[in-house]
């Protein structure tokens, strides 16, 4: 990969983890190949894609599995064709061919389902953009925060600091990986902390603010987060395959297994298997687990504006004021409600990527529906702060490069 490219996709990581080859080549013109077709150690079982994407997409996935990445699973749809493919394997002990119907932990893709769910309980008048939470939960968030809207917990510009989590490495991180965490425990933790910034002023993405609009949603409607978002979006969706664990820390059902790097005491580092992992941090900023298929009729739906309607669909679609600016790094605002935009191959592309131990995820979209992507990496290092090759490559292969600022 060229540096520049590189470069270029870091410094513009709005979508996640973004990047490939300088090789890989952007949005080609549709056409048709051949279907179900096997590439070496990439199965293929759909394509309507033109030739040069069914190549570019394919050789980002060729090679699994390598250091990086155990296994990959991956979606491409929309108007301008389709591509189903996966690489790698089920698990490093059997070698047996990954599953691409497997589910997997979606992370931060959570976030999306959350602030569909909170936007359509502002539709129903339950909820309100410019109200406070506070006036929602006053036993809960402190006079701190008085000022802290519905609206910016969406777009991350409340100013709430993270929670305070035990450990500070990935071996500390896998000792306490079964840790019971409450979300009131949690916000507790983190009011109790001065401000990062006054509310609007800034935008820093946390766990916190989605993991506070899960206790809005409970508290305006009386029931469970995960029942909610299961009534209003998974069964109406037909997502049968998509569950919040709600403290259970194995995937049910087919799931490729995921591993993390450890070091060792030599200087070395090895594999384990982390595919068993509490969510209790995560719960509804990061905790759900999902399929490609139902992420795919997912995302659909929701540009469709299938799932929220109306004009509260732009909110997802809207960037905050352009005087807002990421906390520490003075770039401008990257995320709206649920979703954050970058320009790929000339066009915009609007999505979410999430991780877990094991898993990285990402769901993207073109406004018109033209191209849709998602994709489950298997990545042996996917809380780390290095860009997953394979990911990486998976995007630039769907999208092409993105612009120069």
């Amino acid at each position: 990969m060229k540096t520049r490219t590189r470069t270029l996709l870091a410094s513009s990581l709005i979508l996640g983890v973004l990047a490939g080859p300088a090789s890989a080549p952007g949005h080609a013109a549709t056409g048709r190949a051949a279907a179900a077709t096997v590439r070496g150690d990439n199965t293929v079982d759909d394509t309507t894609v033109g030739d040069a994407d069914s190549h570019a997409l394919a050789a980002a996935i060729a090679g699994l599995p390598r250091e990086d990445t155990t296994a990959a699973l991956v979606r491409v749809g929309g108007t301008e064709g389709t591509w189903r493919g996966s690489a790698g394997v089920h698990d490093l002990a059997s070698g047996r061919p990954a599953d691409p119907d497997a589910r997997f932990r979606a992370g931060s893709v959570t976030k999306v389902f959350t602030a569909a769910t909170a936007l359509q309980l502002v539709g129903e008048r339950k909820l309100s953009l410019d109200r406070t939470v506070r006036s929602y939960l006053p036993a809960l968030v402190p006079a701190t925060y008085a000022g802290v809207t519905v609206g910016q917990l969406l777009n991350h510009t409340s100013g709430i600091p993270a929670a305070d989590m035990p450990g500070g490495t990935v071996e500390e991180w896998y000792a306490h990986r079964f840790d019971p965490h409450t979300p009131q425990e949690m916000v507790a933790s983190a009011t109790a902390k001065e401000p990062e910034f006054a509310p609007g002023r800034s935008q820093h993405y946390l766990n916190i603010n989605y993991n506070l609009l899960g206790l809005l949603i409970e508290k305006v409607t009386g029931d469970r987060y995960a029942h909610q978002v299961s009534a209003r979006i998974l069964r109406p969706l037909g997502l049968d395959s998509t569950y919040f664990p709600e403290g259970e820390a194995r995937i049910r059902g087919p799931h490729n297994h995921g591993y993390q790097l450890f070091p060792a005491a030599d200087g070395t580092t090895g594999l384990r298997d982390v595919s068993v992992w509490g969510t209790a941090d995560a719960w509804a900023a990061g905790d759900i687990v999902s399929t490609t298929a139902d992420l795919e009729r997912f995302t659909r739906a929701l540009f469709q504006g299938r799932v929220v309607r109306g004009p509260l669909l732009e909110e997802m679609f809207t960037l905050p004021d352009r005087c807002v600016h990421m906390y520490g790094s003075g770039a401008p605002a990257q995320y709206s409600a649920g979703l954050s935009v970058m320009t790929l191959g000339g066009r915009e592309v609007w999505g979410k990527t999430g991780g877990r131990y094991g898993y990285n995820t990402a769901i993207a979209a073109t406004r018109d529906l033209s191209r849709t992507l998602v994709y489950s990496v298997n990545s042996t290092d996917a809380k780390g702060e290095e860009l997953n090759p394979t990911a990486l490559n998976i995007i630039i292969a769907a999208y092409g490069a993105p612009s120069a600022p």
